[in-house]
């Protein structure tokens, strides 16, 4: 199993999700937990469809790192 890093961003009604490793592979929920649950299925049958069409599927190369940032500055 591979594991492929996910964005998180929230809206001002909903949230969205993207997979950088995986052009197009996206999704929407009402909430955090939601989108979540919906990028997993979208990562699923996103890869799946790589492989029925023949295409490569990209190994995840993307990382997630936080910074902290002084706020006023």
């Amino acid at each position: 199993m591979k594991r492929y890093a996910i964005i998180i961003e929230k809206g001002p009604a909903s949230y969205g999700a993207y997979v950088p490793d995986l052009p197009g592979c996206v999704a929407a929920g009402e909430t955090e937990a939601e989108v979540r649950r919906l990028i997993e299925q979208a990562i699923d049958f996103h890869i799946e469809g790589l492989r029925l069409s023949g295409e490569p599927v990209p190994e995840p190369t993307s990382t997630v790192e936080y910074v902290e940032a002084a706020a006023g500055r």
